[in-house]
């Protein structure tokens, strides 16, 4: 980009005034129709932005765009497909701001799992949120943002699962790689700890219970976080206009024990 491109940039962000604005934007949120993806998705609407959800499960994703209003609309589409990104993206215009969620993988000892079942995490965490960059890249705006998901585990394993936390680390890394590729574009990744969220709600209570209480003990906040405040968390970095190449852990003080 010319100087004068990253003049403009620097300039659109100094003029944007409120950092939670996002009136005209346009958030992909991919993984939007449930969890973190939709309460980020609250907080961009509630910031005058738009939102395109992305998923595999249409039912869930005309639930979440009824409950967001006319500044929703959404697309079925499958992370580990190509074509599907591929169309997926065709129907959009610009993309201003890229989340990704969407996934799901098996995690354990290395001595339990399969080689199938160890790789999970690589073939839908990483690749999958890896693949859904390199398809919106044409369409991301110079002056916005890729936020990528990995977990704090990267930096403080909690268990027995070497597989998911290598994946968790490779994310990190990723989103380094491409801040240095997308430039000005700003990439950037967010690594919560344990949520108290509806992922968590569809475990058994006694495993929920058991890993709740082994958080509270091991972090400086003393509780897991809330789906709302990670999505803050995730605004944050959509609007942050001078940070990029960074992990953000909002894990209650959990990586710091």
């Amino acid at each position: 980009m010319s100087q004068a491109g990253v003049d403009t940039v620097a300039e659109r962000a100094d003029a944007s005034g409120d950092a939670g604005d996002l009136r005209g934007r346009t958030v992909v949120l991919i993984g939007g129709g449930s969890g973190i993806g939709l309460r980020v998705a609250h907080r961009v609407v509630t910031a005058g932005g738009r939102v395109v959800l992305g998923g595999r499960t249409a039912a869930r994703l005309a639930g979440a765009a009824a409950e967001l209003g006319d500044a929703a609309s959404w697309r079925t589409v499958d992370t580990r497909d190509s074509a599907s990104l591929a169309d997926f993206f065709d129907g959009i215009e610009r993309v201003d701001h890229l989340f990704t969620t969407a996934a799901s993988y098996q995690v354990g000892p290395m001595r339990e799992l399969s080689a199938a079942e160890a790789a999970s995490p690589f073939e839908s965490k990483f690749w999958g949120q890896y693949h859904a960059v390199r398809s919106a890249a044409p369409k991301l705006a110079a002056d916005g943002s890729v936020v990528l998901m990995s977990g704090a585990a990267s930096a403080r394993p909690a268990g027995l699962a070497p597989a998911y936390i290598a994946c968790n680390a490779a994310i990190e890394g990723l989103g380094r790689g491409l801040a240095v590729e997308l430039a000005p574009v700003r990439v950037n990744v967010v690594s919560p700890g344990t949520v108290d969220g509806h992922l968590w709600a569809n475990r058994p209570d006694t495993a929920r219970a058991a890993a709740f209480e082994q958080y509270r003990r091991e972090t400086l906040l003393g509780r897991p976080a809330t789906e709302d405040e990670i999505a803050h968390a995730v605004v944050y970095l959509f609007t942050s206009t001078f940070t990029t190449g960074s992990t953000l852990y909002p894990d209650g003080g959990y990586t710091l024990r």
